[in-house]
């Protein structure tokens, strides 16, 4: 296996250590491994979270509410209806 050596300053560095010292990993390379292993969920989860927004602003604006249109439209669920 090929080894990379990447250099962490500062905060960064501090942070990937304070974790590997929790225990949960035995050294700072296994908590950077997982972060690694863990970025496609996350980018997958911030690309679905963008496409709904997206389809959101495509569906076109609402209209405004006011205080009292608000508490009207939760009586009106609340009531069943």
């Amino acid at each position: 296996m090929a080894a990379m050596d990447v250099s962490l300053l500062g905060p960064m560095k501090d942070w990937v250590e304070a974790h590997a010292r929790e225990g949960r990993y035995g050294n700072a390379s296994g908590y950077v491994r997982h972060l690694i292993r863990c970025d496609p969920e996350r980018e997958a989860a911030f690309a679905a979270l963008q496409a709904e927004i997206a389809a959101g602003l495509a569906s076109g604006a609402s209209r405004p509410l006011d205080r009292e249109a608000i508490r009207a439209r939760a009586g009106a669920r609340h009531a069943g209806g």
